[in-house]
């Protein structure tokens, strides 16, 4: 099976657990999808993450957040934004707020991949690779 879009495919497959109510999932790593893991770990959204190695390639193993009880989800949305066949740049300027300064938006700049809030304060712009909310 090709991948045309790893990252879409990471996220998939943690709104596809989350929504199962599963505690963990597993990715296959890369830099970029380890920078979104820590992202989501920074702004709370998920618990931590683990990198398993095993020789041939690399696994991100993510541990899921939820509140008081499993019902409670803390990840209520993933979205991706810029895809491989549609990219998607925002300028320092247009920057995306996602409900309201509520979510995130997970930017890949020359700085490399931070949120929305972080290239505001660093005043830059790039690839609006997700929102999370």
């Amino acid at each position: 099976m090709t991948m045309s879009d790893p990252i879409a495919d990471m996220l998939t497959r943690i709104r596809n657990a989350n929504t199962a109510k599963h505690d963990t999932v597993d990715v296959p790593s890369s830099k970029m999808k380890l920078a979104i893991a820590q992202i989501l770990l920074d702004e709370g959204y998920i618990k931590k993450y683990d990198i398993l190695d095993d020789g041939a390639f690399k696994t991100i193993h993510i541990t899921l957040k939820y509140g008081e009880d499993k019902n409670h989800k803390i990840i209520t949305g993933l979205k991706r934004i810029s895809k491989p066949g549609l990219r998607v740049y925002a300028g320092k300027e247009e920057l995306p707020k996602v409900l309201g300064g509520l979510g995130i938006a997970i930017i890949s700049t020359n700085q490399g991949v931070i949120t929305d809030k972080k290239a505001r304060e660093l005043q830059v712009g790039g690839e609006v690779l997700a929102f999370v909310w």
